[in-house]
């Protein structure tokens, strides 16, 4: 495919007459030739970049789904950088806090257990009283 291409590029659009311009590309690209400088070597980064709010329960909503990030951010704004690739990388300031696989809706939330760890410790926990709290309410009613 990649000869072919090269062949119609060679024989076919170089040798046309460009529209805006009204010159023949080939000879166009030979004038501006010496005037073109090299590609980055970096790879241009073509990934989307949102904003999201941290829900209550630690999830973030992308693209019709859920996904899981460190519950500490519960309320805050972090920043999504959707990737090409199918990947979601969340950040809060220049730190990267989470790292997911876009999912359908099918297959559901993405959740990183570790996320929701202190979340759950914080839900679960028992608050301790002296017995006498619990008789005073009885004399009370």
């Amino acid at each position: 495919m990649n000869l072919l291409a090269q062949q119609w590029l060679k024989e076919e659009a170089d040798q046309r007459i460009h529209g805006t311009v009204k010159e023949v590309v080939a000879q166009r690209f030979l004038r501006e030739a010496p005037t073109l400088g090299a590609l980055p070597s970096a790879r241009y980064d073509t990934a989307y970049r949102e904003q999201r709010m941290v829900h209550w329960d630690g999830y973030i909503d992308v693209q019709g789904n859920r996904y899981s990030v460190p519950s500490f951010l519960c309320g805050k704004q972090v920043t999504v950088r959707i990737s090409l690739d199918g990947r979601l990388a969340v950040y809060a300031g220049d730190i990267k806090v989470a790292d997911h696989v876009l999912r359908s809706a099918r297959e559901g939330w993405g959740t990183v257990a570790d996320h929701h760890h202190a979340l759950w410790q914080h839900t679960f926990q028992v608050q301790r009283r002296d017995l006498s709290v619990y008789e005073e309410v009885g004399l009370c009613s």
